[in-house]
């Protein structure tokens, strides 16, 4: 591991001598300078992970020696030295941009502890900035593969809406990689050095939703036995990423509205307002009109939502990108499991641009990463699922009776289908919803406008 370099700045021999040795027995690499123009001549020429100096010396102080450090040496890290009467330099150096500081004399002990929690602080930040770095190129625009025409559409729009603050509403089938879009909407707006923070709507039970998006204070419920800081919280001076929104429940939609209006939400158990400065990406598979025409969902949170919407389109609709997708991916896994960039086949490639692909993107992405991992050589050889095949011939309808409406039939079908729904889930009506991909509100708009009642229903 390599030894910290410490740059110690003091006029004062006797202090330099006790300091080079009490760092030198920490392990660090000590060098010394006695005045500012030196140890600035020094960073010039090396490199150091700390700096402690001196505030009071002949010349320049230690506070100039600070200033010209955050300017030309950002990540160096900064401790001042000071006397018992001079702790307003210790404030003025904090304020500044100074790590810490230590009063003299200096007692060996708490200067090593505030050394070790410096160079820990540099080796946070610097995790951070390649976390990001690496975030970023993640979710970056190269990431978001195709060249058909419907793609190129969301890619002009993507661009121009991404360094606003507009609310960006994301629509289309799952899997079609609406989240890599919201994130690359956060990573390329001035947003990017802020959090980005996803919350699954349809994954967060009704009765938790809204502390986890707005969080509670102590003692709010049975269990709540600390503050928590919601989702909103979270993001502020980020984006916040509202995935399947259409699940939201009626009963929040108002309260989500107003966050979105103007930033305003309170905790669970609260009574002070809190404001957060958040930019919101939602996305649904939903179509949100049907929703609201539904009375699942609010007339005006759709509107506040749908200010710019992108629809992604399925895979099957964008057929000429699957070959394009099939090398992006043979090349991501192929390099995250240490084997060779494999080699497809036109035949392979040619079956799956003819398959429909249901799971989209994901379904793709998942079926390359299988194909990569369990290749036996450089080809690539994909298995496709069991019902890759030709579509099936469509059934010839069953008209309805006689004297009976077609919107009669339709309405009585959905009846049954629904309570065939009801009887699998025991009468459970999230249970159900689920298995007709509904909202439960959804669910009980629907229940009402059939008039399904508990009799009809067997649970045997």
């Amino acid at each position: 591991m390599t030894r910290p370099r410490v740059l110690v700045v003091d006029d004062d021999k006797a202090v330099r001598s006790a300091l080079q040795v009490n760092l030198t027995k920490g392990e660090m690499d000590v060098t010394l300078c006695t005045s500012v123009p030196e140890a600035l001549a020094k960073l010039r020429d090396s490199a150091f992970d700390l700096v402690l100096t001196d505030v009071k010396m002949p010349g320049d102080t230690g506070i100039e020696l600070l200033a010209q450090i955050r300017s030309s040496w950002p990540d160096v890290q900064v401790i001042v030295m000071t006397g018992y009467g001079s702790v307003e330099d210790a404030v003025r150096a904090m304020k500044l941009g100074a790590n810490d500081y230590i009063i003299k004399p200096v007692a060996k002990d708490e200067l090593i502890l505030l050394i070790e929690k410096a160079l820990e602080n540099k080796a946070l930040r610097a995790e951070l900035v390649h976390l990001r770095r690496e975030i970023a190129a993640k979710y970056g625009f190269e990431n978001i593969v195709g060249t058909s025409p419907s793609m190129l559409r969301v890619y002009e729009d993507l661009v121009a809406v991404a360094d606003t603050s507009a609310t960006v509403l994301l629509t289309g089938p799952t899997g079609t990689g609406k989240e890599l879009l919201a994130h690359a909407i956060h990573y390329r707006s001035r947003r990017a050095p802020g959090p980005f923070i996803r919350v699954n709507c349809a994954a967060i039970p009704e009765t938790l939703l809204e502390s986890e998006l707005f969080g509670h204070e102590k003692g709010a419920f049975t269990g709540a036995i600390r503050q928590h800081h919601g989702k909103f919280e979270q993001a502020d001076g980020g984006s916040i990423l509202l995935d399947e929104i259409g699940e939201i429940p009626l009963s929040m939609q108002s309260k989500l509205l107003r966050v979105l209006e103007n930033g305003e939400f309170q905790r669970v158990g609260g009574t002070a307002t809190l404001k957060v400065d958040v930019r919101v990406v939602a996305a649904t598979n939903k179509d949100l009109r049907e929703e609201v025409r539904a009375g699942a969902f609010r007339e005006d949170l759709f509107y506040r939502l749908n200010v710019i919407t992108l629809k992604v389109p399925a895979l099957a609709k964008r057929r000429e990108d699957i070959p394009l997708l099939v090398d992006h991916f043979a090349r991501r896994y192929a390099q995250a499991n240490g084997r060779p960039v494999p080699k497809v086949p036109k035949a392979v490639t040619d079956r799956l641009v003819a398959y429909d692909w249901p799971g989209n993107v994901r379904q793709l992405q998942h079926a390359i990463e299988r194909a990569v991992i369990l290749m036996r050589d450089d080809v690539l050889d994909v298995q496709l699922p069991d019902d890759a095949g030709p579509p099936a011939t469509e059934a010839t309808p069953v008209l309805p009776p006689l004297g009976m409406s077609l919107p009669d039939a339709v309405a009585e079908y959905e009846r049954r289908v629904i309570v065939a729904a009801l009887e699998e889930a025991g009468g459970v009506q999230a249970q159900a919803a689920r298995r007709l991909e509904i909202s439960r509100s959804n669910l009980n708009y629907r229940i009402g406008r059939l008039g399904i009642t508990l009799k009809d229903i067997s649970y045997e």
